[in-house]
């Protein structure tokens, strides 16, 4: 069941939240009835660790050195996760009970997110104590759960930064004010930017041919990024992005992109490493063209050309391994940047022997 953002707001320390963040996490728990005498937390079949809360009813728990409390719901002691700062043996419901089920992982992500992107608000109000300025719109972004959802910071790309680059990229972050019909990037210039969508939506098209109608690729949203493959391939742009309404752009440039994402998040490996990972069960893919790929390709290899990655995404295995390739790391970095985004375990291989694809 649905969980009212008016019960979460009384819970600790979820109440901390952003109103933002607390409306996303209404979407995210999960609300029970559970009978007499039964464990609620028995019933648990979800694999993350959960905090559950106690919102009607009584629940006896049972600690480990013998003694037992009740816990009664809507009373302060309620307000905190079941078992907080306790050893539970067991609890069992003395009534008929309703509770929330949240998920602890994400929960702390979103408390430590909200609490820096406040650290971060403070300081930009703060007489600069130092000659490094804090961004000036850094915990406004931050709070933003269009680009900074949930599931980014939980499995996306923020969640495989260093907290170090985070907080200096929102220092070389500008903010940018874009409308209806303009065209953001152009289709074989040269890679300038990464883009996050703040608000707004936009088009992705490419040509394929001169006269021709371009081929509609994406159409994107806020919390969306574009821009990405040219800066990592170091090729021109592959495509064209035009505003479909007005809306705010966060753009990072080429340099910044390459020192605070795209090193962090292209991780390589080498040919020994990646057949190791194969034999335990990852998956090769080959970012070529299907004219190369049918040429010749790895054993194993399933063909996934760089320019269709975003739309194959939906049908790869997120609890898999995958190695990226081509003949010059190029394209299969683009590709494994773009995978890490939307949180793939994947690597790119590195110093292929230009005779294993001949």
């Amino acid at each position: 069941m649905a969980v009212a953002i008016e019960v979460l707001s009384q819970l600790e320390p979820l109440r901390r939240l952003s109103p933002g963040r607390l409306k996303e996490m209404a979407g995210l728990c999960f609300a029970e009835h559970v009978s007499k005498d039964i464990d609620p937390f028995r019933m648990n079949v979800v694999q993350a660790a959960q905090s559950l809360y106690l919102i009607k009813g009584n629940l006896a728990l049972n600690l480990a050195d013998g003694r037992s409390e009740v816990l009664q719901g809507g009373s302060e002691q309620a307000r905190h996760p079941v078992g907080h700062g306790a050893q539970l043996k067991n609890t069992v419901a003395l009534t008929d009970i309703d509770i929330v089920r949240v998920d602890t992982d994400l929960l702390d992500i979103m408390m430590t997110w909200d609490q820096l992107a406040d650290y971060e608000q403070s300081a930009a109000q703060a007489e600069p104590a130092a000659p490094i300025k804090p961004a000036p719109n850094a915990g406004n972004w931050m709070k933003h759960t269009g680009v900074f959802s949930a599931g980014n910071l939980q499995s996306g790309i923020f969640s495989r930064l260093p907290p170090a680059n985070i907080d200096e990229m929102f220092r070389r972050m500008s903010s940018i004010q874009a409308h209806a019909g303009q065209t953001i990037i152009n289709q074989g210039a040269e890679g300038d930017y990464y883009y996050l969508i703040e608000s707004g939506t936009a088009r992705v098209t490419r040509e394929t041919a001169p006269g021709q109608q371009p081929l509609l690729l994406a159409e994107l949203k806020a919390g969306d990024a574009f821009g990405e493959e040219a800066l990592v391939s170091d090729n021109k742009r592959n495509a064209t992005v035009t505003m479909i309404t007005s809306g705010v752009l966060m753009r990072l440039s080429k340099r910044d992109f390459a020192e605070l994402l795209k090193l962090p998040l292209v991780q390589t490996v080498s040919m020994a490493a990646a057949e190791t990972m194969v034999k335990r069960g990852a998956i090769w893919i080959d970012v070529r063209f299907p004219s190369e790929y049918t040429h010749h390709h790895l054993p194993g290899a399933i063909n996934t050309p760089l320019h269709d990655i975003r739309d194959a995404l939906k049908n790869l295995d997120r609890h898999r391994e995958y190695i990226t390739y081509c003949q010059s790391g190029r394209r299969s970095s683009a590709a494994a940047f773009i995978m890490a985004q939307h949180g793939f375990d994947v690597r790119v291989l590195e110093n292929l022997p230009k005779s294993q694809l001949d």
